[in-house]
C-alpha cells in the first residue's frame, strides 16, 4: 500500500510515460526485502522474507509523506531556490531516520543482541536510497 503511495507520487509529473517510477519502487523494495532478510539469517536471526517485506513497506510511510510534501511545497514556490532545498532536505532528513527507526524497533528483535547494527545497516541504507530518490524529485 505505501509503495503504491510512493510510487504514484513519485510519478506525478507532466510526462506521459509513468511505467519506469513503478518498475523502479517495486524492484528496489523487494530487492531490499530480499537483502534485508538474507543479511539477518547469516547473522544468526529469526526472521521471515514475509515479515521483512511488510516491515520494509510499512516504513516507508514517513518517506512518501515527505514526498508529497516535497511535491505540494514545489508547487506552492516556482522553481528551485535555496530555501526549497533547505526544508525539502530537513523533511526528507527526518523522515529518514524515522523509517530506518522504525523499522528496526520491528526487526531489531529478530537479531542477536551483538549484531543489531550489522542488521541495521542495510536497512539505512535502502532508507537512503529512496530518501535520495525523494530528494532529487523535482517535478
Amino acid at each position: 500500500m505505501t509503495m503504491a503511495l510512493l510510487t504514484l507520487l513519485y510519478s506525478i509529473s507532466e510526462e506521459i510515460d509513468h511505467g519506469p517510477a513503478f518498475a523502479e519502487f517495486f524492484a528496489l523494495t523487494w530487492l531490499g526485502s530480499i537483502v534485508v532478510t538474507v543479511n539477518i539469517k547469516l547473522l544468526g536471526g529469526t526472521i521471515s522474507f514475509f515479515q521483512s517485506a511488510c516491515v520494509i513497506g510499512y516504513c516507508l510511510f514517513p518517506l512518501a509523506v515527505s514526498l508529497a510534501f516535497s511535491k505540494a511545497f514545489l508547487m506552492l514556490f516556482d522553481g528551485q531556490s535555496m530555501f526549497v532545498f533547505i526544508v525539502r532536505s530537513i523533511t526528507v532528513l527526518i523522515s529518514l531516520l524515522w523509517s530506518s527507526y522504525s523499522s528496526m524497533q520491528f526487526l531489531g528483535h529478530s537479531t542477536v543482541s551483538k549484531r543489531k547494527a550489522l542488521a541495521a545497516y542495510p536497512m539505512f541504507l535502502f532508507y537512503f536510497v529512496i530518501a535520495w530518490m525523494v530528494l532529487s524529485d523535482t517535478d
